[in-house]
């Protein structure tokens, strides 16, 4: 009988499958999906994973090495509410450059997991703040993550503003609208990665906004189809209806180019123009 990996080659392995199928550049955030232990962060075994054809099926047994696969392990089925897909999170983390040092803003940390492997990547003089608005959750967020002192997640939604200059702030849940705060909390530099969810129940999905913030601009561009859990303090049933819209305007959606707050009339150029503000086809100059 060939012996079992320990569980430290199976997280290696995992990273590395990450690596292949998800062309990551960035050996830092390999390392960091290689040294956080999932298991940390599901509860006992057997668990639950979500498919997304034959819907959600049990695990044989509680052997952790069955987390370390590119799958979703429920945290509450009921509600849809997972520790969401590595490969895509992986992917956004190597393509936005999370550095050293940074200070991050984690909007939607679920039960922590990436969470950890934020930290991972900031290192001890980088700082992750996670807000959670499910009480329990944050509860159960904030002690799983005890080992990286870097981290701190408290309970709260989204539409909360929490004081600090951000490199990078990232929601794991859909919005209808970037929320002004976070706007102005990106430093100079700063990048937001922000799902763009229509309605639960709309065909069109979603799409990964991307913005960078360049002194008081915002570069904006479109990073990949998704579907995501509603964000709590994110949404507006106007805003999905405006979104679901646009969302019929794909190779719009593909032009985007910038997040414009300046006073302006709709024009051919406005992709999804609402009050406050826009993303437009216009270069940021």
């Amino acid at each position: 009988m060939a012996r079992q990996p320990s569980l430290a080659q199976a997280r290696r392995w995992f990273a590395e499958d990450l690596r292949v199928i998800g062309h990551l550049l960035d050996e830092r955030v390999i390392d960091a999906f290689a040294a956080v232990p999932r298991e940390r962060f599901v509860g006992p075994g057997p668990w639950r994973i979500l498919h997304f054809t034959d819907g959600y099926w049990t695990t044989p047994d509680d052997d952790p090495r069955r987390l370390y696969h590119n799958v979703l392990i429920a945290l509450d089925e009921e509600r849809r509410l997972n520790i969401g897909e590595p490969l895509l999170w992986a992917r956004h983390f190597d393509r936005i450059g999370v550095k050293e040092g940074d200070r991050v803003l984690q909007i939607g940390t679920g039960s922590g997991y990436y969470t950890a492997v934020l930290a991972e990547l900031v290192g001890p003089t980088g700082n992750v703040e996670g807000i959670e608005i499910d009480a329990s959750l944050a509860a159960k967020s904030e002690r799983n993550i005890e080992a990286w002192p870097s981290a701190h997640v408290r309970q709260g939604d989204a539409s909360e503003p929490i004081e600090g200059r951000w490199d990078l702030i990232v929601a794991f849940a859909g919005a209808t609208a970037p929320h002004a705060w976070w706007l102005d909390g990106l430093a100079d530099g700063g990048r937001l990665l922000l799902p763009m969810t229509a309605g639960n129940f709309s065909a069109r999905g979603g799409f990964m906004l991307r913005l960078d913030r360049r002194g008081g601009g915002f570069a904006a561009r479109s990073a990949g189809w998704v579907g995501f859990y509603p964000c709590a303090g994110a949404r507006s049933p106007e805003g999905e209806a405006a979104l679901d819209a646009a969302l019929a305007d794909a190779a719009g959606q593909q032009a985007v180019r910038s997040l414009r707050r300046d006073p302006h009339d709709k024009d051919e150029s406005c992709w999804l123009h609402r009050d406050g503000w826009c993303l437009s086809k216009h270069e940021l100059h």
